[in-house]
């Protein structure tokens, strides 16, 4: 397995996907919800210093009601104006001065009288009350928008109609917001982080059942149909499809059953009318015809006896193992089996390569391995069997055409004959290399091609 395809698997994965799902969620519901709260706080604040600042603005229009705007007698040139200053604290007002090139202005009220320059505006106590008596003037120098909230009175004097402008400062709402802003920065991506690992956890502990289910039943073959995935207590949907699994499973073990009976049964009941077929053609007068047709017979013969032992491997009957020396049994089988007149035999054997195995099986193996090097053999056989990294090895080599690399692995599937070997007079049902590979299995063992011929591996008995 690539590293790419791993890395594919874990971006496309359930539990990635539901934890970016729900992360983006929050993500925009937390965004629209800081959003809306900026601007429903801000909308607050902004209307309280709107309504304070038209609060004081009412509150001032009696006090400035007593105000009196009336013309002063003109400045000499360069003479500053004066301003009169009394402890008028409880009549809320306070006589100032102001430098301006318009014609001057008196201002009398309770205090006193005062001489303006600037004919328009004159101050009450309160820095924030601003008191003129030009309607169509504008208090955005006094106080401008992005700093105060301004509010407006129109008021009746003496002489004649003023306005009185509020301000209130901005500056609480921005500091207001500012903490707003200092909380929700650092807050919005903890919580988002929150909710990631919180999903990430949840989603992982959901999905646990469904791993354990693809575990098991990555874990079953056809030898051990028998084992069932776990069905979680949680009766939800994944205990559901666990139930769907296990019952699916218990249709194909009696499924396979059904066919390793039939397999078996089938293969037993032809081995004895090939034996009385066989028997009476080697006592027919010999011609071309009984010599073709007792060939025939011996490789039903053949297939049959590996029907048979196939049946039995798939079955999983229970190994009846014991020590033995896996040189003895290559050295035996590999001279009893088939031989051709130009095909010379080479043993290597290294003496007490103890094993435990079923010497019926073995030697099955050791046959058919051997019979394959012999048939595509030039002129060497070479039977090797040695210690290595403590394991059992046997080596069959042969000085043949050997196998292409693309097709080393598919010789192993059942019925398989590569073109070279599909003549009648060839032998072989394509089962030998393919029972041989399930014994070396059933002995907790391998079997491979190299590059010279076939290497089966199997654990000692240490």
């Amino acid at each position: 397995m690539s590293p790419l395809w791993k890395a594919s698997a874990a971006l496309s994965s359930v539990r990635l996907r539901a934890t970016a799902a729900a992360t983006l969620v929050v993500a925009l519901a937390l965004g629209l919800a800081a959003l809306a709260l900026v601007a429903v706080l801000r909308g607050t604040l902004q209307n309280n210093a709107d309504a304070e600042a038209t609060r004081k603005a009412v509150a001032a229009a009696p006090y400035a009601e007593t105000l009196h705007l009336v013309p002063a007698t003109p400045l000499s040139p360069g003479e500053s104006s004066i301003a009169i200053t009394k402890d008028i604290t409880k009549d809320m007002t306070k006589d100032v001065t102001k430098e301006g090139d318009g014609g001057p202005v008196a201002v009398v009220g309770k205090s006193g009288k005062v001489q303006l320059r600037d004919s328009t505006t004159a101050t009450i106590a309160d820095p924030d009350l601003l008191l003129t008596n030009d309607k169509s003037a504008s208090a955005t120098e006094w106080a401008a928008p992005q700093k105060y909230a301004v509010a407006g009175v129109e008021v009746a004097t003496a002489a004649g109609p003023a306005m009185v402008w509020s301000r209130v400062p901005l500056e609480g709402a921005e500091k207001a917001l500012q903490t707003l802003y200092s909380a929700l920065l650092p807050g919005v991506p903890a919580v988002l982080l929150v909710v990631a690992g919180m999903t990430w956890i949840s989603v992982g502990r959901a999905l646990a059942p469904v791993a354990a289910i693809r575990t098991k039943v990555a874990d079953i073959t056809a030898r051990d149909l028998h084992q069932r995935v776990p069905v979680p207590g949680s009766k939800d949907e994944i205990a559901a499809l666990a139930t769907t699994v296990n019952g699916t499973l218990d249709r194909l073990e009696t499924a396979v059953d059904t066919h390793k009976r039939f397999v078996a049964d089938a293969a037993h009941e032809l081995r004895s009318p090939i034996a009385t077929l066989r028997a009476r053609l080697e006592l027919a007068e010999p011609s071309e015809l009984t010599r073709e047709a007792l060939a025939d017979v011996e490789r039903l013969q053949s297939l049959a006896a590996d029907l048979l032992i196939l049946a039995k491997l798939d079955a999983g009957e229970p190994l009846r193992a014991a020590e033995l020396d896996l040189g003895q049994v290559a050295a035996e089988e590999s001279v009893r089996a088939r031989r051709r007149p130009e095909v010379r035999l080479e043993l290597d054997i290294e003496p007490d390569v103890v094993m435990k195995g079923s010497r019926a099986h073995l030697d099955r193996l050791v046959t058919n391995l051997a019979d394959n090097a012999v048939r595509h053999a030039a002129s060497t056989v070479r039977v090797r069997v040695h210690v290595e990294e403590e394991q059992a090895v046997l080596e069959v080599q042969d000085d043949g055409p050997g196998i292409p690399p693309e097709q080393r692995e598919a010789v192993f599937a059942r019925f398989t004959r590569l073109d070279e070997a599909r003549a009648r007079d060839a032998g072989g049902a394509g089962l030998g290399l393919a029972i041989a590979r399930d014994i070396a299995h059933l002995h907790g063992g391998t079997l491979m091609y190299a590059d010279s011929g076939f290497i089966a591996k199997f654990p000692l008995n240490r």
